[in-house]
């Protein structure tokens, strides 16, 4: 409880809601090994707790999603386990290509930040048929980096259950389930240390279900179309951890997982809260303030005024920010937003 009136303290002084610290979630080990079909019908898994229900990816500023979503996750030594549970009356999917743009049927993603430094994270995306898209990105798109489509999660594991029928409108579905298995094999190459992460370790981590408007025509389904505009309705965007913007590729309000090697169904665990977020939502306030001045002057300015007094260098085409955190650590962000400290 001291540890969150702190954060909460800290938070206050710095113009930061409460309510705005991302989701968490205590991951624990798996005491057996669970077979990836869709079922969540693992015994591990009836002792995992379920994450809080997704919301709107803008926040309290839309309404709560028409349909409920929830995600357990789970660890080995071998994988990061998910299960994801997504209610849903009219089940539908039509790509089956690896690697196209999934979200243009309904879908479920996973995006992984195993540094939380905002650069070299994952991106997964899964639609009713099993259906995926992994990708890396070197940074977000905002700082103007391509999605390496090429890189694949080898020996990636993935199943879908279909609690209904699939793109048949005669009858009223009840919801899918998802299970995946990332290898840390995999995981690790953009890991500290390229490793899988210790027990007490904190990853950041967003989950993503992407949602269309949908109607029947001829017997079948297709994305409904506004009479307005000609064009199809835009998709409802469903997240676990909100980030007050229509923007999943910002990584710095991702939800902190937090890895223990306590065993699942035995001790309970709280997750860490992170002092140094409001410093880091700090820098990131900053950045955007750079980027805007830039794009209005042509150049980037070395004096901005911040609670944390921040220090400012600059080029004529780079600028670094370092301000001293909670925890007495440095924090530093850059022109193309990663965050380290020392």
């Amino acid at each position: 409880m001291k540890s969150f009136v702190t954060l909460f303290l800290i938070l206050l002084a710095f113009g930061v809601s409460a309510q705005d610290y991302p989701e968490s979630y205590m991951c624990y080990k798996a005491n057996a090994d669970i077979t990836i079909d869709g079922l969540l019908s693992d015994e591990e898994w009836a002792k995992a707790k379920w994450t809080n229900k997704f919301v709107d990816i803008e926040g309290d500023k839309k309404p709560k999603p028409k349909y409920k979503t929830r995600v357990k996750m789970l660890w080995d030594e071998n994988y990061f386990y998910v299960a994801a549970e997504l209610k849903e009356p009219h089940i539908w999917a039509k790509l089956k290509q690896r690697d196209t743009v999934i979200f243009y049927d309904n879908d479920f993603e996973v995006f992984i930040d195993s540094q939380g430094d905002n650069h070299r994270y994952y991106e997964f995306e899964i639609n009713a048929l099993n259906t995926i898209w992994d990708l890396m990105l070197a940074k977000p798109y905002r700082d103007g980096a391509p999605a390496i489509n090429a890189w694949d999660i080898k020996g990636l594991k993935s199943a879908v259950k279909i609690y209904g029928t699939l793109n048949d409108p005669d009858d009223k579905d009840k919801k899918w389930t998802i299970e995946i298995a990332f290898p840390w094999k995999v995981l690790r190459e953009c890991a500290y240390q390229g490793r899988k992460p210790k027990s007490g370790e904190q990853w950041r981590v967003n989950f993503s279900r992407v949602n269309w408007e949908i109607e029947v025509k001829n017997g079948k389904y297709q994305k409904k179309m506004n009479p307005e505009t000609g064009k199809v309705y835009p998709e409802y965007n469903w997240v676990w951890s909100p980030q007050g913007v229509i923007a999943m590729h910002q990584p710095e309000t991702w939800g902190y997982v937090e890895f223990t090697d306590e065993i699942v169904g035995g001790k309970e665990l709280t997750p860490r809260i992170d002092e140094d977020y409001p410093a880091k939502i700090e820098l990131i306030r900053l950045y955007n303030l750079e980027k805007k001045m830039y794009k209005k002057y042509g150049k980037y300015f070395n004096k901005i005024t911040s609670g944390y007094g921040a220090l400012i260098e600059t080029t004529s085409k780079q600028f670094l920010i370092s301000i001293q955190a909670a925890s007495g650590k440095t924090l530093y962000i850059n022109q193309e937003s990663k965050i380290w400290s020392e």
